[in-house]
């Protein structure tokens, strides 16, 4: 990976591809990826900052709705009683928007009217990483693929994750013995939770163990393998559950294919055009659901950057994740 990297760093170091419609972020030690990050435009991170417009404020109420010139709403409280309907208002985002099955959850802002009230300083990993044309080589298509099909295998078993309205849920599968199982699972889970960028309310259903000594030591390996990764948890009961609080500053890989699945899909299709090389035609051959997505800008800026038309087909017994790029002469 080292052509990739930024010079000077032994530490760990955070690699960004600015792609056609989203930017992608690994962290890398050595030679392993801890940490990934996905940014869509738009996107409000937790202590971001907004410019928007007062739309609704109750009478004699702090709580409103606010509307960026974008036409994202947000949900802000703290509204000064002086305030009125179309004010100008600098907003500290304090939850980001999260998209779920069947509902969607806007963000929510707090007014910034002094200095104490703005956010604190924070490192933006898409401004502040090494840019790179390209991640290193299959890292990013490995997390994008285990997003996409909320599964991950590790030695003996295997973690299958659930986004719901309450929790992200992860079960663990496998024929080891419950304690084995168990611990078997653990390294898998805290490597995931970083790949995964996951944040809020999660559950873990580990395998029932009626030793307290079994809970007590999966416990501990539990603690052993999140040290550093800011996070509360419960000790596991009896039926083998641990719930984890960890800071939500913005959707998860996960939350995208819960959510905006054609998307996501749509916009690795642009990826895999880009990344092939030669010259001649861009041949894209994608599902029929996601060429409604793709923008007409966003064509326009992956054959700026190819310098290479692109052409287009459907194919219906495509998978919506299976898009794949070729090059082919001019007048094929």
């Amino acid at each position: 990976m080292s052509d990739s990297r930024g010079p000077g760093s032994d530490g760990p170091e955070w690699l960004v591809e600015h792609g056609i419609g989203e930017s992608r972020a690994l962290l890398i030690h050595g030679e392993e990826v801890v940490a990934a990050k996905l940014h869509w435009p738009g996107d409000l991170p937790v202590d971001s900052t907004a410019l928007a417009q007062l739309v609704s404020k109750p009478a004699g109420g702090a709580r409103g709705l606010a509307r960026m010139a974008n036409g994202t709403e947000i949900l802000i409280d703290r509204i000064p009683p002086r305030a009125t309907e179309g004010s100008a208002l600098t907003l500290r985002i304090t939850r980001a928007a999260i998209a779920e099955r069947g509902r969607f959850k806007r963000a929510q802002g707090r007014v910034i009217e002094s200095e104490a009230d703005a956010p604190p300083p924070r490192d933006n990993v898409f401004v502040l990483g090494v840019a790179v044309r390209r991640l290193p080589g299959g890292e990013w298509d490995e997390i994008w693929h285990a997003a996409a099909a909320g599964e991950v295998a590790f030695t003996g078993g295997a973690l299958l994750f659930s986004v719901t309205p309450a929790m992200t849920l992860i079960d663990i599968d496998g024929d080891l013995a419950p304690r084995d199982l168990a611990l078997a699972a653990i390294p898998a889970i805290a490597r995931w939770l970083r790949l995964f960028d996951l944040g809020g309310s999660i559950g873990i259903d580990f395998p029932t163990l009626a030793a307290k000594a079994d809970r007590k030591a999966v416990d501990t390996a539990l603690d052993a393998a999140l040290a550093g990764w800011p996070h509360e948890r419960t000790a596991m009961n009896g039926f083998g559950f641990v719930h984890i609080v960890a800071r939500l500053t913005g959707p998860s890989l996960l939350h995208r294919f819960a959510s905006a699945r054609v998307g996501a899909a749509a916009r690795m299709a642009l990826r895999r055009a880009e990344l092939v090389d030669g010259p001649g035609v861009t041949l894209l051959a994608i599902h029929p659901a996601l060429k409604a997505r793709l923008k007409p800008e966003w064509i326009a800026e992956l054959e700026r950057r190819t310098a290479r038309p692109l052409r287009i087909e459907t194919d219906p017994g495509l998978a919506i994740e299976a898009a794949t790029a070729q090059i082919v002469p001019h007048d094929e």
